[in-house]
């Protein structure tokens, strides 16, 4: 049996593993120079704590450095009163099934974040979930970071510490439930150039608006894993970064939630593997013909 080439995952960490520290935003605010940054929040019932990301950000990094031009939340089918509460905020706030009805509307996360593309204007696109409740805005500078001061990075994902929290209960290293018992073990099994990623699922990510255009977007939770796995294949493995955030905590979801992301995980990743049937997907933004 021929022996197959591991990846040098260490010399890509040493290059590619960033502490948000790295960088203040007064030297990204030049750094950017005149390109345009769009922070994107996908929410779905999130009335209680999309306004306190929203106003943070706000308040910091668009108001203070000027690091953020657009904070846009996409409005994923809520029953809540997420959409005014954002917008209350100061948020631009769209309904995903709004933007563009001439291509319909599927339900989930990716889609929120596929259709975003039609209502942004920035080179540089943050993501970050609307559910944070332990978190600062320096999420946003140190994630912009790589794509800053490296043109060849395209992708930059955050990782963090994930306490596992229950009522006045909480457990340090213990959040995370299925990108360690899910995520992390497809990926050192199917793709193991990407096992150097602390937190593939990290919701908390930014990429360059012409490889997110790119690429194929699943509707709901495989939205994360499928971009990483084809951007180092489009693009290879130096195209992303990682970047240590601190500290993230955020509402914990039940374990009857935590089984469908996970199948669509699975169904996603076995897709690429070539070991499972396709996935339902978005076609790249970037081939989809203006109405």
């Amino acid at each position: 049996m021929p022996v197959t080439a591991q990846p040098d995952l260490d010399g890509w960490s040493r290059r590619h593993t960033h502490h948000w520290a790295d960088w203040t935003s007064e030297a990204l605010t030049t750094a950017k120079r005149d390109r345009v940054v769009s922070l994107v929040v996908p929410a779905r019932n999130e009335a209680a704590t999309v306004g306190d990301v929203v106003a943070k950000v706000r308040g910091a990094l668009v108001e203070t450095v000027e690091l953020v031009d657009e904070i846009v939340v996409i409005d994923s089918d809520s029953t809540d009163e997420t959409y005014a509460v954002a917008a209350d905020a100061g948020a631009i706030v769209h309904r995903s099934a709004e933007i563009r009805p001439d291509l319909g509307s599927r339900p989930g996360k990716g889609e929120a974040m596929w259709k975003s593309l039609f209502v942004t204007r920035g080179e540089l696109i943050v993501f970050m979930d609307a559910d944070l409740v332990d978190w600062d805005t320096h999420f946003v500078p140190g994630l912009l970071g790589p794509l800053l001061s490296d043109d060849r990075v395209e992708l930059v994902k955050g990782f963090y510490e994930r306490p596992l929290v229950s009522g006045e209960s909480v457990v340090p290293f213990e959040g995370g439930r299925v990108t360690e018992l899910v995520a992390r073990p497809l990926i050192r099994l199917l793709f193991p150039e990407l096992g150097g990623l602390h937190q593939p699922l990290a919701g908390e990510w930014a990429v360059r608006r012409s490889l997110f255009e790119s690429l194929h977007v699943p509707h709901e939770y495989a939205v994360e894993l499928a971009a990483l796995v084809d951007t180092q294949r489009s693009r290879g493995l130096d195209a992303i970064a990682q970047v240590d955030l601190g500290v993230r905590a955020h509402r914990h979801q039940s374990l009857r939630d935590l089984s469908g992301m996970a199948t669509q995980i699975l169904a996603a990743a076995l897709a690429r593997a070539g070991t499972g049937p396709q996935v339902e997907e978005r076609p790249p933004a970037a081939s989809v013909e203006a109405p």
